[in-house]
């Protein structure tokens, strides 16, 4: 097992990662980035690309904790030499997932104008964010099932075959961006951000007809349903249960930031769209290091093999604080000319500019969060992954937005929000993480 942690094997595991990461948040950032630039109402079309973006991330998140908690089951079994216990397993989860996505989209469909006026939008806003995502909805089923199969790919220690799909559909939504946001004279008319949302869809489509072709040409799964419930069934939901509650605070904490940017302002919201995809693409860059925890955390766990474990946890944050220092640097660099990319409007780049700084500081810190969270994912310990979530969103998060928001400090109220649940988050992880495992490495 000590092969499993090389600087080779992890990064076997995380380059391909990353960039399957990066993949998802660039197809949110390719939408804001052709949005923003389309002219006419840009700001409205940018602050409703930003807002159903933010709650599409946030149901998505929350179903799809099922590929961590596959991803896990799979691993440890692994480890183990028991993968022919779980080959039950993997069609009934895939089919938990299909449905389960129709119901949220039947629900969420319904009931979309209520959902973005609690979002605090209004007027041409709100109509641009309900048309958006009745479009973007479509893709549920598409992505939930996709990432329940990322799911196995990546418990069985390979995450190649994700990158290929998502560097694909990232490439259909750029090309079809392009076309139909802005059109082809005499070809294809513009249709703005119903465009955006079509090419999203496209892309969504493309990545799990992939990912099927990998799942039957190289696993050793099948997608026959038996109705025999696989006996894993149950810890699995209530793994994935506890993550969707975790996910669920995380996710409030970002509609929380959303509604308050909104209530600000059109500017406002629509800075704070760029800052939240930026923090999400960083977010998703780093969290490679941790699907590569997550992955070969598992397996040592599933061979009982401690002290590769915490070597494991050692060696992935110094790769990923390393990461995450470079983007910094980069984005220093490039500091002024990124908001650009986004937006031309003056107001918002001068919102944009004077927080910036702030997302960038946050991220070795934030390094370290993604990369126990995704070691305790591995090790299927999300009952305190939950807890450590609520506490950090209704007693770090929360509290300091409000205290913000009553000194008036806007946006950077709302980002001192944000590092105040990051500190909570990765401390609390790393103390609990020695206490446990430290003493069972030798």
């Amino acid at each position: 097992m000590a092969d499993s942690v090389s600087f080779k094997n992890i990064n076997k595991i995380a380059i391909p990662a990353i960039i399957a990461g990066i993949a998802e948040p660039l197809i949110s950032l390719t939408d804001i980035a052709v949005i923003g630039n389309v002219g006419k109402n840009s700001v409205e079309a940018l602050a409703a690309a930003g807002i159903v973006g933010s709650f599409l991330s946030a149901i998505i998140w929350i179903v799809a904790q099922t590929k961590t908690a596959i991803s896990a089951i799979v691993s440890q079994h692994l480890g183990a030499n028991r993968l022919h216990a779980v080959k039950t397993l993997i069609p009934q989860a895939i089919a938990f997932n299909f449905l389960f996505s129709l119901a949220i989209y039947g629900v969420t469909a319904f009931f979309a104008r209520a959902i973005f006026s609690a979002y605090n939008a209004e007027g041409l806003i709100l109509q641009y964010s309900e048309d958006y995502y009745q479009i973007r909805a479509l893709g549920y089923p598409l992505t939930l099932v996709t990432f329940a199969i990322f799911g196995i790919f990546r418990g069985l220690q390979n995450t190649l075959w994700a990158m290929k799909c998502s560097l694909t559909g990232a490439a259909v939504n750029v090309a079809l961006d392009y076309l139909l946001v802005y059109g082809i004279d005499g070809l294809i008319p513009p249709m703005h951000l119903k465009g955006a949302a079509y090419a999203s869809l496209a892309a969504q489509a493309t990545m799990l007809v992939m990912a099927f072709w990998f799942f039957f040409k190289k696993t050793p799964f099948h997608l026959k349903l038996s109705f025999n419930i696989n006996p894993r069934m149950k810890g699995l939901l209530l793994m994935a249960a506890n993550l969707f509650v975790r996910t669920a605070a995380l996710n409030f904490a970002i509609y929380l930031a959303n509604a308050y940017a909104t209530d600000y302002g059109k500017n406002y919201i629509a800075a704070q769209s760029i800052l939240m995809n930026i923090w999400l693409f960083f977010s998703f860059f780093i969290d490679g290091y941790a699907n590569a925890g997550n992955a070969i955390g598992g397996k040592l766990l599933g061979a009982m093999d401690y002290r590769n474990l915490w070597e494991l946890s050692k060696k992935i944050s110094k790769y990923a604080v390393l990461i995450a220092i470079i983007l910094m640097a980069l984005c220093a660099l490039f500091y002024n000319q990124i908001g650009l990319l986004f937006n031309k409007e003056a107001t918002v780049l001068a919102l944009f500019s004077s927080v910036f700084w702030m997302v960038l500081i946050m991220q070795p810190v934030n390094a370290i969060a993604f990369m126990f969270d995704g070691i305790f994912k591995g090790l299927g310990e999300a009952k305190y992954l939950r807890n450590v979530l609520l506490v950090a969103t209704f007693l770090g998060f929360t509290p300091a937005l409000l205290i913000s928001d009553y000194f008036g400090l806007k946006l950077y109220g709302i980002w001192i929000a944000f590092f105040v649940w990051m500190l909570i988050r990765s401390s609390t992880l790393v103390v609990y993480f020695r206490r446990k495992y430290l003493h069972k490495e030798v």
